[in-house]
């Protein structure tokens, strides 16, 4: 597959802002459940988040991801009402003290994007099911204008690692993008990110066969999102554990920007900005 000619989208529209997606940039993961794989629990407290969130733009994140549903497999899912309520006192904090950062919130349900829009305004939606889990989704971020970043799963959290199965794992998630593309543009919504969602619904040699074929997924022209970071395909792998894979983690992370990565959704802000130098170097853009 021949992707040389293609011109990819380089920007987004967040509340009335242009974000220019030429150079790699980093989204820092602030994840305010109780259970998440590796930093659950860390920054349910408001004050430890808003340390985190500082750290994470002083270090050069440029979106702040918030999660408050964990996705590991296994992990018991909270409903809608107490999704907000662990969702809405942190950003309220957040954004209060930091009214500059972009941010970005980590859900699947079209009740809590609109919830959120009516107390805090524009973000960007970070949907783990790409409008699979809520059919309401797509209409919902078409009518509210907002960035749209769609990961690609293979059935659902608590049981997508039981047992993977693909006829052809890349072309398989390329006509699985394509779909819900083409339904995106048609309801209007422009700004659209791709996440081939490594870890979720994949064995082993998916993530990895993923990684390598990452370019594939330039014939959409879209920016395309990856989240590596600590993911059990490294420690696994490695034989080690989430706290022992920050090394791997920035190799994949070199790996996936020599790929065409965009942005890279980090626990380690600091680690993958060097990433992105380094490679921005190597290919003489540094």
């Amino acid at each position: 597959m021949e992707h040389s000619g293609f011109k990819r989208k380089t920007s987004l529209q967040l509340n009335g802002e242009l974000i220019d997606l030429s150079q790699p940039l980093v989204m820092g993961i602030l994840n305010i459940t109780p259970d998440s794989f590796y930093d659950g629990g860390r920054f349910v407290q408001h004050e430890k988040a808003l340390q985190q969130v500082k750290q994470m733009l002083d270090e050069g994140a440029v979106f702040i991801d918030v999660g408050a549903v964990s996705s590991r497999p296994g992990a018991v899912l909270p409903d809608e009402v107490e999704e907000l309520r662990r969702l809405i006192p942190v950003i309220r904090f957040v954004k209060e003290s930091f009214p500059e950062a972009r941010f970005s919130v980590d859900t699947f349900r079209s009740g809590v994007v609109q919830e959120l829009f009516n107390c805090f305004g524009p973000f960007m939606v970070n949907d783990i099911s790409a409008g699979e889990f809520d059919k309401s989704m797509f209409a919902t971020v078409a009518n509210l204008g907002l960035p749209y970043c769609m990961m690609h799963i293979q059935g659902k959290p608590q049981t997508m690692q039981e047992n993977p199965i693909y006829n052809n794992l890349v072309q398989d998630i390329l006509k699985y993008f394509a779909l819900r593309v083409e339904k995106l543009k048609l309801l209007g919504v422009s700004d659209i990110i791709i996440d081939p969602g490594f870890g979720f619904g994949k064995s082993l040699d998916h993530n990895f066969e993923l990684l390598q074929k990452l370019d594939h997924f330039k014939i959409f022209e879209l920016p395309v999102m990856v989240g590596l970071s600590r993911k059990s395909m490294i420690y696994n792998l490695l034989g080690s554990n989430p706290d022992m894979a920050l090394n791997g983690t920035s190799i994949l992370h070199g790996l996936a920007l020599e790929r065409g990565a965009n942005i890279l959704r980090v626990h380690d802000v600091k680690e993958a900005m060097e990433c992105i130098r380094l490679v921005q170097k190597v290919n003489g853009a540094g």
